[in-house]
């Protein structure tokens, strides 16, 4: 092998592992405060290695958007079961659903970026995805805090559920309190309104 062909070998970029490279994502837009225009030029150059070797992991800054919502989500999910179960229906919902949210925190503002992209009109392809995404959020929300009815009182749980997320999730976005305490406030409100409301799918699935 040549000098010229050693050099090339050592220079060659070493593999970058797919946690490696959201989290320097995540770094790369706090410090711009702009997750809208991440370059993955810059990416590339600020992991040390090759657009390529960035593409074959996270095709585009949506990819890494949803790396980080899934990232969140094994956070939610990974509790405590036995812990949980001691809690009311209603405190389980909160302490699980939060936990998404906490882990979401760190990069409040990039998240919410993240979040206005994807609802950018622009990106209508994004739509149907997220659609999805939120359904199968819920659900695990749901499962997650021991509510396993079904028929009509399942369906009304799931609007019920989507319906204190998606407004939960706006206030987030907007709340620059510490820790998100307003949005966080909301959230107790809102499930406090709908035990008091529809009390009987809290009440009846209570373990307490």
């Amino acid at each position: 092998m040549s000098g010229k062909q050693k050099k090339q070998k050592s220079e060659a970029p070493e593999a970058l592992e797919p946690e490696q490279i959201l989290q320097a994502a995540l770094e790369l837009a706090q410090e711009q405060n702009d997750w809208y225009d991440l370059s993955i030029a810059e990416l590339a150059e600020r992991c040390g290695t090759t657009v390529n070797e960035i593409r074959h992991h996270y095709p585009d800054t949506n990819a890494i958007a949803d790396a980080w919502f899934e990232r969140a989500l094994e956070s939610m999910l990974a509790l405590e079961a036995e812990q949980v179960n001691k809690l009311p229906t209603k405190a389980r919902l909160e302490y699980i659903i939060w936990r998404w949210f906490e882990a979401l925190a760190p990069y409040h503002h990039v998240t919410a970026q993240m979040l206005g992209s994807k609802l950018h009109t622009p990106h209508i392809h994004h739509w149907v995805p997220m659609a999805f995404d939120l359904s199968r959020l819920v659900q695990l929300w749901r499962d997650s805090a021991g509510l396993h009815a079904s028929g009509r009182r399942r369906q009304i749980e799931e609007i019920v559920l989507t319906g204190i997320f998606l407004t939960t999730l706006q206030a987030w976005c907007r709340d620059d309190s510490d820790e998100q305490a307003k949005a966080h406030a909301q959230l107790l409100e809102l499930l406090s309104k709908a035990d008091k409301s529809a009390g009987f799918w809290f009440a009846k699935q209570a373990k307490d």
